[in-house]
């Protein structure tokens, strides 16, 4: 008899391929016999393999639940008669595998697997596999015991009578071996099986009957699976041949990817076959059908229409209406103007408004279609010199190609008009075309009267500049926005102009509930916080559960609703955020766990001081054993052992890792703790994390130091690209890892856009050297198709543009015929990537940036190229920049230099916005602050929030004092981190602003952000009140204020905080005021402190707030001097009396 050697699949492919093996007869023709990953030898006896005994008594006691399943190796149970496993319940292989996973398979437990599984009746077998199925059907297997189990559960499959056919496989593949084929690594033994084409396309079949009801994660594995199969013999022409009957039908991507190819990518594709092949594909009807009904990634969308048209004699009409979404604009240069009206109709009729590409977001600034459409747009649009209303009509959506020059030239006042109610249909218009339109209607007499016709502006409404909108009356906007067509333009206005309807409404609503009402939901979380205190007035919790609030707000009225609500669960995610520590002070305990609870199912995201807070409520009688049912970040304030009595370490951290870590300062100590005990927990051996606890510690990766990643090689990259930044050690760390090749993902120099997307988060981090190896063209479509979905800051973006840069730059003699800049250049938003920045200034000479600047200025510019651009704004405006260009600037505002803002008209809060909201460094934001104000322009509401918290502490005493209270109510400030005096101003300000609700819960929450410029009487005013202040607000309270406190006083203020303060008992200044107060009476709180005076002991505090003045020191000098002298004179009086 032949020997066998066990083999493990998943180790390499050498692995994968038996020395020698026995066929077996009556075999099903399926070509399985090639040597594999799990052993097929079916001729195996007990004396091939170390048996071990076993006796019927034993497993008997197992099937009847009198034993643990674990009591048996799973050697005894391959060796157990036949007749004696069928005694086995059907959930026995879930209690096997629990019990096999915890220890590593052994070099036999291939070849157990095989024995066993070849002893099971496989009718009984496939109820097991479905049991198994069904409790893991979205749980990951051990990738190990996977390949175990795979290896007896496939060789059974191959002894079922009939398994050739499409039925009885796909039973096989749909109910049991699902959970098995989600790990790719499997499709490497089929690959090594030599699995047969015919086989293989009935795989696929089984697995797209479930492919809807898997997780994306699960459809993502599997088609990596697939690919695996498809591509790795080396050949990109993998199961097809024109000659070879049974192989040659070019329906190729319904046989072998089916759904499945919603998750292929333009590089996959052509991985899968040359052009040539792939046209054929893309041709045949069945395939055309399929894809007819799938979602594709936009990148490959648009390859596949390209390879659909680009073929000679193809005719646009007979392109299936779902591919007219990703045409490329080459595709439409020859139409005439009658089938170019016919193809707009046509986009229009089946490119909806909410329409989703996957790969790439539809929510970005200022249009939300992409180059191609734009550019597809242009084209249609250029076949015509006059725009008709019936030529408008029928443009459709492809009017948005329209030029400013079309809009100003091209149609007439009086077409205009009539053709508002189609254009304003059209989405995607930028900035300056729906200005131009309506500065051309408003101008030509178009009068806005009503409701009605403020909504039949429809998208058009984002060209209203705010003047015009605060002189309309408010009840034309009041009617305008219960159109529920109006209501959806909102969603794409500018911020400034939500800003100014939420003025115009609130203004004529005098009532905080029918604010709420009438309020458009994209428009709700404008709506100044102060203007959501409800007072004795009763929320519509219906109303307010319907709209997306701020935390802020919701703070304001949460007090309100869980008094009103007795059903805690009707209550919107939105509105659970604005939990307070004081409305839940005054809650019944058990009320509070309900509330508690419902915050975990509604995953609601709470801020570091609320789960301070929250976790100390939820322990105030102890740690609950129910620990899971709780908002997961209410862990990262708890211990492992606080978790003991809900689950194990291990299932602690696990549940940390998807908690969110930003609540937790990225150095702080309680972060620094929590990796330490993971590591523990974990039991991670030096420095090398494998994938398995990589995948436990989740965001915890991110906090692992430069040495861990360096060991764990490409184990980490995957939770590393989640993190949001990275220390100096650990950029350093990944850099090296990354170029090392030895990862998942390869070398750069063989990366791909797919690549490129998984790696987004790290994007930031690579340099020059990574950089400069990845292939220009990934490059080029990562920034096309992908670049808006990533995390990346349109400044890093710009690095990957430098890249793509010739690195000499030759002087330009003048525009290259082939770069000029045209409509279509100048609406592609790669434009960065085709000029150098000499070529840049040479080509824009002659062309008007103004009427595309603010959608120009979203590309990636390099800096370089930024500064260009800046210099031909200045040569064509050299008396400065009119007042239109203002708002359009961008990040061209980081280039100006105080002269340049001293010749502009800054005469709006609305541009004072606009200009701020880049936020520029403070040089620039200080002169653009005081140019407005310096042309005599109110400090108002929205110059104040313009201003914002960033640069409040850049207003001086005499411009702090221009605020009215009234204007500050409307405001959201934080002016904690400013000069003492500008707190002092401010806080005066707020206290008269807020005082008609002084005796309020909301008052707290209105004033908290000032009180850094509290006297102390005030103070001692809120410390009757139950406010709950968090120890980081008292920190920073005013110096002497808070010396002047009482313990008292202080823990009436603190509330369910004061034991916090046992944490900051050493740091300035709550370590002066524990220093001024008598020992006696800081033991009266109960949390620990120490450090105050002694009885009979006088303690002399030296207040570190404030540097004194040089007069000050010296009669501190002369005191200090006095000093001995003094006491001297103070004992002898005490001894003589």
């Amino acid at each position: 008899m032949t020997e066998v050697i066990p083999c493990m699949c998943g180790h390499s492919e050498d692995l994968c391929r038996n020395v020698a093996f026995t066929p077996r007869a009556g075999l099903p023709p399926f070509g399985w016999l090639a040597g594999s990953c799990c052993n097929f030898s079916w001729h195996i006896s007990v004396l091939q393999l170390p048996c071990q005994c076993v006796s019927q008594e034993m497993l008997l006691e197992i099937a009847r639940g009198q034993a643990s399943p674990c009591s048996l190796t799973f050697g005894q149970y391959a060796c157990a008669q036949t007749a004696w496993l069928q005694d086995l319940q059907d959930d026995f292989l879930i209690s096997l595998y629990s019990c096999l996973t915890p220890k590593p398979a052994s070099a036999m437990d291939p070849e157990y697997s095989v024995l066993f599984f070849s002893k099971y009746d496989a009718k009984k077998l496939v109820a097991a596999l479905t049991m198994f199925s069904q409790r893991f059907f979205h749980v990951a297997l051990s990738l190990e015991w996977n390949m175990v189990f795979m290896n007896g559960v496939w060789e059974k499959m191959l002894q079922v009578p009939d398994i050739d056919s499409p039925p009885i496989l796909s039973q096989w593949v749909h109910e049991g071996l699902q959970p098995f084929l989600v790990e790719p690594k499997v499709f490497a033994c089929l690959h090594a099986k030599n699995v047969l084409c015919e086989t293989f396309q009935m795989i696929v079949a089984a697995l797209n009957g479930i492919y809807s009801d898997l997780p994306v994660e699960e459809q993502r594995n599997l088609y990596a699976g697939i690919k695996y199969y498809l591509i790795q013999d080396g050949s990109n022409q993998k199961c097809y041949s024109a000659a070879v009957p049974g192989l040659n039908s070019t329906a190729w991507f319904e046989n072998y990817l089916g759904s499945f190819l919603e998750h292929a990518t333009v590089g996959d594709l052509q991985l899968f076959g040359d052009e040539l092949t792939l046209q054929k594909f893309v041709r045949d009807p069945v395939n055309i059908q399929m894809i007819s009904n799938l979602t594709l990634l936009r990148e490959t969308a648009v390859y596949y229409t390209l390879l659909l048209t680009s073929g000679p004699g193809f005719s646009l009409s007979s392109l299936p209406d779902r591919f007219v979404c990703y045409l490329s604009p080459s595709a439409v240069s020859n139409l005439s103007r009658d089938d170019a009206l016919s193809l707009a109709q046509r986009i229009s009729e089946n490119c909806p408004l909410n329409l989703k590409h996957r790969g790439i977001t539809r929510e970005r600034a200022p249009s939300s279609l992409t180059t191609e459409e734009l550019q597809v747009a242009s084209s249609l649009v250029r076949k015509f010199e006059h725009f008709p209303p019936a030529v408008l009509r029928a443009l459709g959506q492809a009017a948005v190609g329209l030029s400013i020059s079309d809009i100003e030239n091209s149609i007439s006042d009086k077409d205009l008009e009539a053709s508002i109610p189609a254009l304003g249909e059209v989405r995607g218009w930028n900035a300056e075309q729906s200005s131009a339109i309506i500065n051309k209607l408003l101008s030509s007499g178009y009068q806005i009267r009503d409701g009605q016709s403020l909504a039949k502006l429809g998208s058009l409404v984002a060209g209203l500049n705010s003047s015009t909108l605060r002189s309309l009356p408010p009840e034309v906007i009041l009617e305008a926005i219960k159109l529920p067509e109006f209501v959806q333009q909102m969603v794409t206005l500018p911020s400034v102009l939500k800003m100014t309807f939420v003025e115009k409404i609130s203004s004529s609503v005098g009532h905080p509930a029918d604010l709420v009402k009438y309020i458009p939901d994209a428009l709700a979380s404008y709506i100044p916080k102060s203007l959501l205190v409800f007072g004795e007035e009763k929320p519509n919790i219906q109303d307010l559960s319907s709209k997306m609030w701020t935390r802020e707000q919701a703070a304001m009225f949460f007090s309100d609703v869980i008094k009103t609500e007795p059903d805690f669960s009707r209550l919107s995610q939105s509105v659970l955020q604005g939990f307070t520590c004081a409305a839940a002070n005054e809650m019944e305990a058990e009320r509070f766990q309900e509330l508690a609870k419902v915050m975990k199912k509604k995953n609601v995201k709470l801020g570091e001081d609320q789960l301070s807070c929250l976790v100390k409520m939820v322990t105030l009688h102890g740690i609950p054993q129910d620990l899971d049912n709780y908002p997961k970040d209410l862990l990262l304030f708890l211990s492992p052992s606080d978790y003991a009595a809900t689950g194990s370490c291990r299932q602690y951290f696990a549940n940390v890792g998807k908690a969110n870590l930003d609540v937790l300062q990225r150095e702080s100590s309680q972060r620094k703790q929590l990796l330490l005990e993971a590591l523990a927990c974990l039991k991670i051996p030096g420095t090398q994390v494998n994938e398995e606890n990589a995948e436990i510690l989740g965001h915890l990766v991110c906090d692992l130091g430069g040495e861990y990643i360096r060991s764990s090689g490409g184990n980490l990259l995957k939770q590393l690209s989640q993190c949001k930044s990275f220390l100096p050690d650990q950029e350093e760390a990944i850099r090296s890892v990354v170029s090392s090749g030895n990862t998942t993902f390869g070398p750069p120099v063989v990366w791909s856009a797919f690549t490129l997307n998984e790696l987004s988060g790290l994007i930031p981090v690579f340099d020059h050297s990574i950089l400069q190896k990845i292939p220009k063209n990934a490059l080029t479509l990562w920034l096309k198709n992908y670049a808006h979905n990533s995390p990346l800051s349109r400044e890093q973006l710009a690095t990957i543009v430098e890249e793509l840069l010739p690195t000499r730059h030759k002087r330009a003699d003048g525009c290259p015929p082939d770069k000029q800049i045209t409509e279509m250049v100048l609406n592609d938003d790669l434009m960065p990537v085709y000029y150098t920045p000499e070529e840049l200034h040479t080509c824009l000479k002659n062309v008007s940036l103004e009427n595309h600047l603010s959608q120009t200025l979203t590309y990636p510019f390099s800096v370089e190229q930024l500064g260009v651009l800046k210099r031909n704004l200045d040569e064509t405006y050299p008396d400065g920049y009119p007042e239109s260009l203002l708002p359009k600037l961008g990040p061209l505002i980081f280039f100006v230099t105080p002269e340049d803002v001293s010749k502009w008209k800054i005469i709006s809060a609305d541009t004072l916005a606009v200009l701020l909201k880049d936020q520029p460094p403070d040089d620039q934001a200080s002169a653009v602050i005081k140019r407005y104000v310096g042309l005599g322009n109110a400090l108002n509401a929205t110059a104040l929030n313009a201003i914002g918290t960033r640069y409040v502490c850049l207003l001086n005493a005499t411009e702090l004092n221009m605020i009215d209270s009234n204007s500050l109510k409307l405001a959201s400030l934080n002016p904690s981190a400013c000069p003492q005096l500008t707190q002092n101003i401010l806080y005066a300000k707020a206290k008269q602003a807020f005082s008609d609700q002084k005796y309020l819960p909301a008052y707290y929450d209105l004033v908290e952000p000032y009180l850094g410029g509290a006297p102390g009487v005030d103070l001692r005013a809120l410390s009757k009140g139950n406010v709950n202040m968090n120890v980081s607000t008292f920190a920073k309270l005013r110096g002497d204020s808070l010396l002047s406190l009482t313990p008292s006083e202080v823990q009436g203020l603190l509330g369910i905080n004061l034991r916090d303060l046992q944490k900051w008992q050493n740091k300035s200044p709550i370590q002066e005021w524990i220093q001024k107060q008598k020992q006696s009476e800081l033991d009266k709180l109960h949390v620990g402190l120490t450090g105050g005076t002694q009885e009979g002991y006088m303690n002399i505090v030296m207040p570190k707030f404030q540097s004194p003045s040089s007069a000050s020191l010296g009669a501190m000098a002369t005191t200090l001097h006095l000093l001995p002298a003094l006491l001297i004179s103070f004992l002898m009086m005490s001894v003589l009396s």
